[in-house]
């Protein structure tokens, strides 16, 4: 059965049937108990750390290989990410991978032509699949049918875990939780994005890069005030949320993905929707899950809405401000830690939030080190032209309860539910590393913890109407206003990441950020030209 092309509704028979035949390995075996109203890990099948023990990994190997088998898929997809958060693959033909692939890996990276790692004198690198990722690919099933791992990466020879790989950043991070006597995390990211018709850059891509006699784009949206509706049935700008059809003309398209995100990659959904802005910015949650299996899951997402939008001659994108004058793409940052079967953020006693002390001190250290975060949270240059004021980006750095003008906010649609308290941090966009910021994120709030950083009172008010003595009186400080200042703010305070990210991550990371934030410098923007042309 083919797969049908762009602009047709997909039939998605083959993706349901291969879920059914996957039920017995995900129920048995790889879907983790639903625990705390959420997914917990499967008793004794990790370590702290979230790594599969020897003698688990053996068995979900063995269960993965037989349903390949089974299934008859003739290709195994394996699925790793880059320092700057890109999901990169290798297709290998399914009869050469066998028990021994997942204890040994795969000797197939060049770790110099990955963005952030090894230098092209030491460059042999070993792929490690994951057998609790096992998936498949539903597009294409005229090639044989694909079977899919998230690998972790390691180094040729030693096959020690390679200290530049995110998903092992992120696993040293539920490491240092544990060892602080928080055995288990949960993360719920809210990934919002973009769906457009077409995306021009003029007078072309190679014109845009060197741009010597000027450069510009065009976005295409059907359901914006621009668009081929001129008006009549569009979404106007901040208008979109939870709109209905015929205005939400992307409905269909976003449940095709649900469909597929949860037949094909076992991820359990909650909703989706239609966000804030016109020309098709939707929003995805996904029912959350501890640190790393949580990270794995925003790279799945972001993998299967690329590919929707593309199949249907559409292009979706993570942009965090793509369009001018409506709301930009946040990735807020919902969290909680664990001990045992009690969360650490819960106090009933607690008359304002129902926070416990801990919490407190976790949001003091997200307060304390919000800025340099941002160079994590907050990659890309056009990252600040979401962080402005009037489009529900946070701007300013303050905690509250029920409060989206703050950067921290405690989530209070419910009272007297342990396992929902959490902190949501709003600051992050979907351009970040999933891994790099959720590990971060859990390194700041620990740091304010070992060292009992007592916020400032919380903030119940509007503070985008607060005049800047009152900020001031408030102890409100601002995030900075670009990944340059990002970066400087990182140099100046990464003492809390370096024991988990390692110097040479950092040092690596933050030169190819200075750089692009360089490239963007070199070259004049349309604007500028309208307004400073005739002076």
């Amino acid at each position: 059965m083919s797969y049908p092309q762009a602009g047709h509704t997909y039939h998605i028979i083959l993706s349901r049937w291969i879920s059914v035949h996957f039920f017995r390995l995900r129920v048995d075996v790889v879907e983790p108990a639903l625990r705390h109203e959420g997914r917990g890990r499967m008793p004794g099948s990790t370590s702290v750390s979230g790594a599969l023990s020897q003698g688990d990994r053996q068995m979900l190997a063995a269960k993965a290989l037989g349903e390949i088998r089974e299934q008859k898929l003739r290709w195994v997809e394996l699925f790793y990410t880059d320092l700057l958060g890109g999901y990169n693959h290798l297709h290998m033909p399914s009869h050469t991978l066998n028990e021994d692939s997942f204890t040994t890996g795969i000797p197939k990276l060049d770790g110099s032509s990955v963005r952030g790692f090894r230098e092209i004198y030491e460059s042999d690198m070993i792929l490690l699949p994951d057998p609790a990722t096992f998936g498949t690919i539903p597009w294409d099933p005229e090639h044989g049918g694909t079977a899919r791992f998230i690998c972790d990466i390691l180094v040729g020879g030693s096959y020690e875990p390679y200290g530049h790989d995110p998903r092992g950043i992120a696993r040293r991070a539920v490491q240092e939780l544990a060892n602080a006597g928080y055995d288990r995390s949960y993360w719920g990211p809210e990934i919002e994005f973009f769906v457009f018709d077409q995306v021009r850059l003029v007078p072309s891509t190679n014109a845009v890069r060197d741009a010597w006699g000027g450069a510009g784009y065009l976005i295409h949206s059907i359901e914006a005030p621009w668009g081929e509706l001129d008006g009549h049935g569009a979404i106007r700008f901040k208008e979109g949320y939870h709109r209905v059809s015929p205005h939400d003309l992307l409905s269909g398209l976003r449940s095709e993905m649900c469909n597929i995100l949860a037949d094909n990659f076992r991820i359990v959904l909650d909703a989706h929707h239609h966000e804030v802005a016109t020309a098709g910015q939707g929003e995805i949650n996904i029912r959350f899950d501890e640190l790393v299996p949580a990270a794995d899951h925003v790279q799945d997402v972001r993998y299967v809405i690329k590919n929707v939008a593309h199949r249907h001659g559409k292009i979706a994108s993570l942009m965090p401000k793509p369009v001018y004058g409506d709301n930009g793409i946040g990735m807020h940052m919902n969290q909680s830690i664990w001990t045992g079967e009690r969360n650490a953020f819960y106090d009933a006693e607690d008359p304002y939030a129902e926070v416990s002390q801990v919490c407190r001190y976790y949001i003091g250290g997200l307060l304390e080190h919000a800025r340099a975060l941002c160079a994590i949270t907050n990659p890309t240059t056009n990252s600040y032209r979401r962080l402005v004021p009037g489009y529900e980006a946070p701007v300013f750095i303050a905690w509250s309860r029920a409060n989206r003008s703050a950067n921290v906010r405690i989530p209070f649609y419910l009272k007297g539910r342990p396992a929902a308290k959490r902190v949501e941090y709003r600051t992050p966009d979907s351009a970040a590393n999933i891994y790099l910021t959720e590990a971060a994120l859990a390194l700041a709030g620990l740091d304010g913890i070992r060292h009992k950083r007592e916020p400032p009172p919380p903030v119940d008010h509007d503070i985008y109407k607060l005049t800047p003595a009152r900020r001031k009186e408030l102890a409100i400080r601002e995030l900075p206003g670009s990944l340059a200042e990002a970066l400087d703010c990182l140099a100046s305070d990464d003492t809390f990441l370096r024991g988990v990210f390692g110097s040479t991550v950092l040092d690596a990371y933050s030169e190819i950020k200075r750089e692009e934030q360089l490239q963007l410098n070199l070259r004049p923007h349309p604007y500028e030209f309208y307004r400073y042309l005739d002076i």
